[in-house]
């Protein structure tokens, strides 16, 4: 009985998704260690691309993937390759913003870019430039790591002095989780600013992914898009692009969301009110020096 029930849950091991992790890992290790000392320009690119892949596979393991024992699943991404976020924090908060009635909502959607009005009134002028140039592409890009660490460390700071326990249990398991990462680089011959300037890249990359994920909608089910793509952002990004798809069958594994798209195309467009890009190149082109939509919610009203 026993050797039929491991048996089972084998075959529920989803092991493409094992594959792209080892071949993660490989290349990190061959960007650090192989390319930094003939190329550290291209190893610190290279080592983000690796960086936003594991990014990517974090998010497939909050979702349950690959095996039927998350601790296994979470303790095979404990690196922390990214440094900036603790994965604790990162699975905390992205299970919270799949309450899609929550969805773009400034304080409770915690992976919301929107400001309310009273907050967006009370910055100053350099702030609000900072914010605007945040709304375009290339400044999400450039800046928006930035912006959203800093106000990611103010408000677990703020948590962790009113006493959420939970919060500052995940930073302390991420002191391990950098320091894991720090003693190979330290011993790798890729200097330790160069793997921070790759962590900064691999945040960068990850802003395409979601830059406009969501956006201002009466009905929570117009908010989330689809970016019918299927190249080497897709992959990166594990076919996140196919937003609506995820939101809507969370733990669906990342492989198969473009044919569940495919078979029901109208139904996902109908459902989300046809908030669709081709692809992302059309994202880029139509967004990169323009804002997609304000700095302040245009819909939203704090009660009280």
């Amino acid at each position: 009985m026993l050797h039929g029930d491991m048996h089972r849950k084998l075959g529920r091991v989803e092991w493409v998704t094992l594959a792209v992790l080892i071949a993660c890992y490989a290349v990190w290790a061959l960007a650090i260690f192989v390319l930094a000392p003939l190329n550290l320009a291209l190893a610190i690119v290279v080592c983000g691309v690796a960086i936003a892949q594991h990014s990517s596979l974090q998010h497939e393991i909050i979702h349950g993937h690959p095996t039927p024992y998350q601790g296994l699943n979470e303790a095979l991404i404990f690196p922390a390759l990214i440094l900036f976020i603790p994965y604790q924090r990162f699975r905390d908060t992205h299970l919270a913003h799949h309450k899609d009635a929550n969805l773009t909502d400034p304080y409770d959607d915690p992976e919301s870019n929107y400001l309310d009005a009273g907050a967006w009134d009370r910055l100053c002028i350099f702030r609000r430039a900072l914010f605007r140039l945040n709304n375009t592409l290339l400044g999400r890009i450039i800046v928006g790591p930035f912006i959203a660490q800093y106000l990611f460390v103010v408000s677990d700071i703020r948590a962790i002095r009113a006493g959420d326990r939970a919060v500052l249990r995940a930073w302390m398991w991420h002191v391990p989780a950098v320091a894991v990462v720090l003693a190979v680089v330290v011993v790798a011959p890729m200097p330790v600013w160069g793997y921070i300037l790759a962590a900064y890249f691999g945040v960068a990359v990850l802003k395409i992914r979601t830059f406009l994920e969501h956006q201002a909608h009466e009905k929570s089910r117009g908010r989330t898009v689809v970016i019918e793509d299927r190249g080497p952002l897709a992959l990166l990004f594990l076919n996140n692009n196919y937003h609506v798809v995820h939101h809507m069958h969370p733990t669906v594994p990342w492989y198969q969301l473009p044919a569940l798209f495919r078979a029901r195309k109208q139904r996902y467009l109908s459902c989300n009110d046809g908030y669709y890009y081709a692809s992302y190149w059309q994202v880029i082109s139509k967004h990169l020096w323009r804002a997609k939509d304000p700095v302040v919610h245009p819909l939203w009203r704090r009660e009280g």
